[in-house]
């Protein structure tokens, strides 16, 4: 169902079964697909698309020109998944030609109210974050992570999978898979036990990722505890992501618990 209120460029692709609401405007580039519902005035533009079974609340505003001042209007890309929950005065702007041109949301994510996500950043699946947290350009936000209300994730930062961040929290760092990251400047507060709790990981796989945590940042000089691992614990799967998310290529620092 289709509000008359409701503006839709003729140029849109919009699938049947798709709901919009009042006085909400989409433009020509837009595609949205089956099963997705938008409320009332709701502005969608740029190039677009919007998977299956979204729901979108009033006022968000998807698809945007992004907030950098070296933007010229290139022609660059939102893309949407399926069953995405996006709150009242979100906003989502498109990647920019210098970012790779694409800004990315997974599947099944919750983005509470106000919630900000800037040009060229990779959201993963079943994601949430909280009411007011703005996520800067460029950064890679993992599958099952928990972002708080009020934080403030700056550019090019990565936060890996089933990661914690507190509310209020500023993440100037990368923070690891299955960590939790608290702070002004955020620091490392250990691993979220109840979150691989909550997902029915193993009591065995949490011990090990416990004490490898303590192995790992048990100096400062994280190359060197990496290199002294052991083989259980490199066995692991889980703390397998840990070495390879510390081991890759980066623009900021890893987030330690000797960032305070």
């Amino acid at each position: 169902m289709i509000h008359k209120t409701a503006i839709i460029d003729v140029k849109s692709k919009i699938d049947q079964n798709v709901e919009i609401g009042p006085y909400t405007v989409i433009g020509p580039d837009v595609e949205i697909q089956e099963g997705t519902k938008i409320q009332s005035h709701a502005s969608i533009t740029g190039r677009t698309k919007i998977g299956k079974d979204n729901k979108i609340y009033p006022f968000a505003s998807i698809g945007n020109d992004p907030q950098d001042l070296k933007y010229k209007g290139e022609k660059t890309e939102l893309v949407i998944g399926d069953g995405n929950t996006i709150r009242e005065y979100t906003t989502i702007n498109t990647g920019t030609a210098g970012g790779g041109g694409l800004t990315k949301i997974g599947n099944n994510s919750l983005l509470m109210i106000g919630v900000h996500i800037a040009h060229d950043c990779i959201i993963g699946n079943n994601v949430v974050i909280a009411n007011s947290a703005a996520i800067a350009g460029h950064a890679e936000i993992g599958d099952q992570v928990i972002i708080g209300g009020n934080c403030g994730v700056q550019q090019f930062s990565r936060i890996g999978k089933m990661a914690m961040i507190g509310g209020m929290t500023g993440v100037s760092r990368d923070v690891i898979p299955y960590g939790v990251s608290l702070g002004n400047r955020n620091y490392l507060d250990g691993i979220n036990i109840i979150g691989l709790r909550r997902k029915k990981i193993s009591n065995k796989d949490i011990i090990c990722l416990s004490d490898a945590y303590k192995e790992i940042f048990k100096t400062e000089s994280l190359n060197e505890n990496l290199s002294k691992l052991n083989g259980d614990f490199k066995d692991n799967i889980f703390v397998q992501e840990i070495i390879d998310f510390i081991n890759k290529d980066k623009k900021r620092p890893i987030c330690t618990p000797y960032s305070k």
